[in-house]
């Protein structure tokens, strides 16, 4: 079974492609490395052992898509590629519509094309907006905060239409909590280009000396600390999620959102002490303004795939940080 990994240069990507490659799939990996670097599918083929097939593209080139599709047979796609910071979007909302939507279109459009119609899509928990937490996935989604977690949602809502007018293809929409954490070799993990704009990675580079101190971003919220909550997630526990995914939809059609979390809630501070007891640093940290398009707190309700997918998340927190500085330690200035 050969699966097309669109963004495997990625973060999540390259941790799906090791476990994807580790269960005997044939890999093909699409990416721009728009916010990754070639090397970390080296690393990937060093890890399993195995090799994949790799092709720089971005998915808004319909041209050099159906080249892809064109010269391999895909059996299912999972898709990953896409601009992701919850800030950015809400300073340019634009390019995060013309780029995740109008890209994943294009896409879509290709693999419709190709008879490929099975799909595993990256999706967010940001899709849930204000309701109650823990999300649920019957809750109504759509009431959201910024612009990156309403291209979630509108791609959401497309495949849904897709899937409506043609029964044949088979959907997995995985809503994630915060993955954070690396792969146990340190030769993978989240090292985004530039400034990060996610947690973990902003903290660890202010533990190894490549950043002078972390801003918290507002510590006036209505929570045990102030600090934002979240559910913090391993980022192999959330790549193992998608092994369950892409068995699914190859026997399955349908199309159904699964939350991939731990279901347990924990603070930015939460997150700071647990880095400063893994890595033997004491970090330091400021708290500063609110961030736009921030909520006070959320985490899953699992269940769903746990019992459908047959799915758990098996780490925590003290494994997420401890492996986070292990790649950080292994990769002091990044992976290049």
């Amino acid at each position: 079974m050969t699966i097309l990994v669109t963004g495997g240069a990625g973060y999540i990507g390259s941790h799906t492609c090791v476990e994807l490659l580790n269960a005997g799939y044939d890999v093909i990996c699409v990416d721009n490395y728009y916010n990754s670097v070639p090397e970390v599918l080296n690393r990937v083929e060093t890890i399993t052992g195995k090799s994949l097939k790799k092709y720089e593209c971005d998915i808004r080139d319909r041209e050099g898509l159906e080249k892809i599709f064109g010269e391999n047979k895909v059996d299912a796609v999972i898709h990953f590629a896409g601009l992701k910071a919850v800030g950015e979007s809400a300073r340019l909302p634009l390019l995060y519509y013309e780029n995740n939507i109008s890209g994943s279109v294009v896409l879509f459009e290709t693999m419709e094309k190709f008879n490929c119609k099975k799909i595993v899509f990256s999706s967010s928990a940001t899709v849930y907006g204000n309701n109650p937490i823990p999300y649920k996935e019957d809750m109504i989604t759509g009431d959201v905060s910024n612009p990156y977690g309403r291209t979630k949602h509108f791609i959401e809502q497309i495949l849904g239409d897709v899937y409506q007018a043609d029964n044949e293809w088979s959907i997995s929409l995985l809503r994630y909590f915060n993955p954070i954490g690396a792969h146990e070799s340190g030769l993978i993990g989240e090292d985004p280009n530039g400034i990060p704009n996610n947690l973990m990675p902003y903290i660890a580079r202010v533990a190894i000396g490549r950043l002078p101190q972390l801003t918290v971003f507002g510590g006036d919220y209505d929570t045990k600390d102030g600090t934002c909550i979240r559910d913090y997630i391993h980022v192999v526990d959330l790549a193992k999620a998608h092994l369950c995914a892409v068995a699914k939809i190859l026997d399955t059609t349908g199309i159904e959102a699964y939350n991939i979390g731990n279901g347990v809630g924990y603070s930015v501070l939460d997150i700071v002490h647990a880095f400063e007891k893994a890595s033997g640093k004491k970090l330091n940290y400021v708290i500063g303004d609110r961030r736009a398009g921030d909520l006070p707190a959320f985490y899953a309700d699992a269940s769903k795939a746990n019992t459908e997918l047959g799915w758990k998340a098996e780490y925590g927190i003290e494994k997420m940080c401890e492996d986070t500085w292990n790649f950080q330690t292994k990769n002091p200035e990044g992976i290049k």
